[in-house]
């Protein structure tokens, strides 16, 4: 199929329908989570609060969890010729048994301890960050195009993209961590990024839409395809190296923004180029519109 197709073939509304169902799709994992979790995604330690304890992976990951089995103990994993175990809330007294435990039978393990109290207040400084953050991006993408249609196009398709790439960390198991948090707000950033870019060029450029949507097609995908290829890169470092290297073990917090991301750009390569072009296509097609700053 021709890019030309793509853009111009089907009337705006009906190739719309897409994106429709694939944002009511992750609506659905969103919710499901919820109600089994009280969260739309899984929250990480950061957020839950515990301990990590990552060890040398000197046996079955079976005969590991049954030396911690008088603990808590939340999920187990190969992280690269290491073995992390995740502990859920204990008495103080508890927490001093397992790090003797821990150093009793392995040689320097790594032992993270993350307290209730300063995970509520990193919950809440996300419920609040992350909101403002989609406030003051409508702010400014108002005030430069000054058009409420258009404007609520931009913010429509980034909001769609965060959804979709947490809806994708419910499927690849993926939880909700600093770094996590980190990568969906990048995400913000380039879905926004991406839609100006085609919102400029249709609004500001001399020809037809369907004209100007691909020739913003043309360098929009070619910058998605840059970011994508640094992003494919990470997550073969992040998750192989260590293969290849046995000094090395598994980069967690890379392979998991890794993963948000390659999703969410996916996600906004789908938003922008269809939800945002075919919006912006039957918005300046319908009949005596003028948009301000549109150019015939």
């Amino acid at each position: 199929m021709e890019l030309e197709d793509i853009v111009s073939k089907y009337p705006p509304k009906q190739v719309m329908l897409i994106p429709v169902v694939i944002v009511i799709l992750a609506f659905i994992s969103l919710g499901a989570t919820y109600l089994a979790t009280g969260s739309p995604v899984k929250l990480g330690i950061e957020f839950t609060g515990g301990t990590i304890i990552t060890v040398p992976a000197t046996g079955s990951e079976e005969s590991v969890a049954e030396q911690f089995a008088a603990y808590p103990l939340v999920d187990i994993r190969d992280v690269g010729n290491r073995y992390m175990m995740q502990f859920g809330h204990m008495s103080d007294s508890e927490y001093s048994e397992l790090v003797k435990l821990a150093n009793d039978k392995f040689e320097s393990p790594d032992i993270r301890h993350m307290g209730p109290i300063y995970s509520k207040e990193l919950q809440a400084q996300v419920m609040k960050y992350l909101p403002l953050s989609f406030i003051l991006m409508a702010i400014v993408v108002f005030v430069v195009f000054r058009e409420f249609m258009v404007s609520l196009l931009v913010v429509t398709c980034a909001l769609a993209d965060i959804l979709i790439a947490a809806a994708s960390m419910n499927l690849t198991g993926v939880e909700l961590s600093l770094g996590t948090v980190a990568a969906l707000l990048m995400l913000i950033g380039y879905s926004v990024d991406t839609d100006i870019l085609l919102t400029m060029r249709v609004l500001r450029r001399k020809g037809p839409v369907d004209e100007k949507i691909m020739g913003a097609m043309g360098t929009g995908l070619t910058m998605t395809g840059t970011t994508i290829a640094a992003v494919i890169s990470l997550i073969i470092i992040s998750n192989f190296l260590y293969l290849i290297v046995p000094s090395f073990t598994r980069m967690d917090t890379i392979a998991d923004m890794t993963t948000v991301l390659i999703f969410g750009l996916a996600a906004d390569i789908f938003n922008t180029w269809i939800t945002n072009a075919q919006g912006l296509r039957w918005y300046l097609g319908r009949p005596k519109k003028a948009v301000r700053g549109q150019k015939k």
